[in-house]
């Protein structure tokens, strides 16, 4: 769609999609690869390399938050650029994120490389899950700035007006990396090396593909030789709004080691092993990280309409863009908490053939799930006020829900309810965070039909 009088004329629901869909593929794409290798791993490598895979979660979220930091940044800015006409700014924008993303993402693959031994038993690994993890990191980090590279350009293309483009792109290496995993997994009998080989070839594949767009002539928008360069601007601009979304991927890596730690701590006590406790999070955690991204990727689909009608200041379609998306979002996470009620056992088996496995993967699914619909209007308002440059607001936002409250709730209530405190802290979470957005959007929407006599 490179007509951007649609973003101020179509019917929002129709244009909504048209953003939205893609990026729920492209948000989602990281979880799924983790979803087919921990499918591939759980039934032909065994449960410790499965719990392995769970342990390594958070070091994946570390490498993958710097293309949230600069690819939802950069978007963000694009999308407000081109509602200014500003196409010059937009371009230098793609210039300097690639070069920011190469420098940031270089100095945070090499630390996790050179520390990765010490960092394995920080989040919780064990002698035996240490070989596992460590075979599949000593791969999947090098190779995951391509993934970083091709997330931001992925979010940039979507903000430029090629949101189906940039679906087919993440598409294809979905399907490369299920094709690859079997045969290096089982055929060549690689293991988690495999694993890992599979997911980063795949992931070269989408670098390459959203490359071949951006240095395109028929691009609207390219990437310049000329603007290859920190741009003092730019990079300031585009940190101001990636650093809410950078923050809560941060912040999910260290609620899990903590997690982990906590199952770790309390699991034996409930006669079970702490890596079977982590493998069964690990299986909960996947489908629920699918579900969050979904939302994610919803998110995104409102960024480019709410941002470029906040820059052209039509300010009824922003109001009506985000509460559409609250809709949307609402019912995901509703499917979410029905599927984690209702058929826990169903969803789990995918990963472990072990009745015991499946029994406490089912059990830690249905808690965490718990008020699991006020996820999706939480984590919409979050995105709301990144969106229109309230950076500082979607920062507390964001770590309300995965710092300020759950760490505690994951320190307290296992002291009374042993392992079934760490299942129960999510949901918990859930609601004091949707509480605290509700009243802090009413508090914007007060503030601003008193100041101007509209409420967006």
């Amino acid at each position: 769609m490179k007509n951007y009088n649609d973003f101020t004329e179509q019917k929002i629901s129709k244009l909504f999609w048209q953003y939205a869909l893609p990026a729920i593929i492209g948000t989602t794409v990281n979880t799924l690869y983790n979803i087919i290798d921990g499918i591939f791993i759980g039934h032909w490598i065994g449960k410790e390399a499965l719990s392995a895979a769970g342990l390594i979660l958070p070091v994946m979220t570390i490498a993958a938050a710097i293309g949230l930091l600069v690819g939802v940044g950069s978007a963000s800015r694009i999308s407000i650029f081109l509602g200014q006409k500003a196409q010059d700014k937009a371009e230098r924008i793609i210039g300097s994120s690639f070069v920011l993303t190469l420098l940031l993402s270089g100095i945070t693959l090499g630390l996790l490389l050179i520390f990765i031994d010490p960092l394995l038993y920080i989040v919780g690994a064990s002698e035996v899950t240490h070989v596992y993890a460590k075979q599949f990191l000593q791969i999947f980090l090098p190779g995951s700035l391509f993934l970083t590279l091709s997330f931001n350009y992925a979010n940039m293309m979507r903000a430029c007006g090629y949101p189906l483009k940039a679906m087919l792109i993440i598409l294809s290496t979905v399907i490369a990396n299920i094709i690859l995993a079997p045969i290096f997994i089982r055929v060549f009998d690689w293991g988690m090396r495999g694993a890992a080989l599979a997911t980063t070839l795949a992931m070269m594949l989408s670098f390459i593909l959203v490359m071949i767009h951006f240095t395109s002539k028929k691009s609207l928008v390219r990437l310049r030789l000329k603007n290859l360069r920190l741009d003092k601007e730019s990079i300031l601009s585009i940190l101001s709004i990636g650093m809410s979304p950078f923050a809560m991927q941060v912040a999910t890596s260290v609620v899990v080691v903590f997690i982990n730690w906590q199952l770790n701590s309390y699991a034996p006590l409930s006669h079970i092993s702490g890596d079977d406790a982590i493998a069964a999070y690990s299986n909960a955690n996947r489908l629920i990280t699918l579900i969050v991204m979904i939302v994610i990727g919803i998110n995104q689909g409102m960024q480019p309409i709410v941002g470029y009608n906040y820059g052209a200041k039509n300010y009824d379609r922003v109001k009506e863009t985000f509460f559409y998306a609250v809709k949307t979002a609402t019912i995901i996470t509703g499917v979410g908490f029905l599927l984690g009620m209702c058929i826990p056992d169903v969803l789990v088996s995918a990963f472990t053939p072990d009745k015991e496995m499946i029994e406490l993967s089912s059990t830690a699914l249905r808690s965490i799930t718990a008020l699991f619909i006020l996820l999706g209007f939480q984590m919409v308002t979050t995105s709301f006020f990144q969106c229109i440059g309230m950076a500082k607001v979607s920062i507390i936002l964001s770590l309300s829900r995965q710092v300020l409250i759950l760490l505690p709730m994951l320190y307290i209530l296992p002291l009374f309810l042993g392992l079934n405190g760490v299942w129960l802290a999510p949901p918990i979470s859930d609601l004091l965070a949707s509480i605290l957005a509700y009243f802090t959007l009413y508090w914007y929407f007060k503030s601003v039909k008193k100041r101007h006599g509209h409420t967006a």
